[in-house]
């Protein structure tokens, strides 16, 4: 049970910080945003793995490093946690400003956002199976910024392009706060999952002899 609650705690105060940061309109969001999944990393990694998001959970599954026993409860609680911080931002930020923010508008750049979206998952679960799961770099101290500044250098890329959520998680609580219509939340399923995937296929392919 300590799992899934490491996966809850850290998924919720990454949402809840986008929640703020976007809702406030701090130019400087993405480095909130990529310090909150560092430092959750930091607490929560040695219990969890610190994945907060399904996509990584995916790559992480599909490279062998986590049980699908396992993977369907972190995916439940990334899920559960995303959707309570969206109720809190809720309560936080005054109404008038949650409602003053304009929804990014997909419908005439899907194959663009799709893109985005995929190829920053990819460099995201690629930097945490890299970082975080190889042999080569166990036991290190510099996984929970390596994968945080991925996390920052996306949204900064192409958070204009896609809305940079990077995370299925992310994205359920984007979209009940508006910040995004539900109806792109197939964008984000299908290019942060396929960039797991890949990200996974990747790292097989580069690191053969590191089961």
């Amino acid at each position: 049970m300590g799992k899934y609650l490491a996966e809850f705690i850290g998924t919720f105060f990454l949402v809840l910080t986008i929640g703020c940061t976007v809702a406030s309109k701090e130019p400087m969001a993405p480095l909130a945003i990529g310090s909150a999944l560092m430092v959750m990393i930091y607490a929560g990694g040695h219990v969890s793995g610190a994945h907060f998001n399904p996509a990584v959970t995916l790559a992480v599954t599909m490279r062998g490093r986590c049980s699908l026993a396992d993977a369907i409860p972190y995916v439940v609680a990334q899920v559960l946690a995303a959707i309570a911080a969206a109720i809190t931002v809720g309560f936080l930020i005054p109404a008038d400003k949650l409602s003053a923010i304009t929804a990014i508008d997909l419908s005439k750049t899907v194959p663009q956002a799709l893109l985005a979206e995929g190829l920053f998952t990819f460099a995201l679960a690629y930097v945490v199976l890299n970082t975080a799961t190889a042999k080569a770099n166990a036991n290190n101290s510099f996984y929970g910024l390596a994968i945080g500044f991925t996390v920052l250098t996306g949204a900064f890329a192409v958070g204009g392009i896609s809305g940079g959520a990077f995370n299925p998680a992310v994205a359920v609580g984007i979209s009940m706060l508006g910040f995004t219509s539900w109806s792109n939340i197939w964008i984000y399923l299908i290019g942060d999952l396929a960039g797991g995937a890949l990200a996974a296929i990747a790292f097989k392919i580069i690191n053969p002899s590191d089961k």
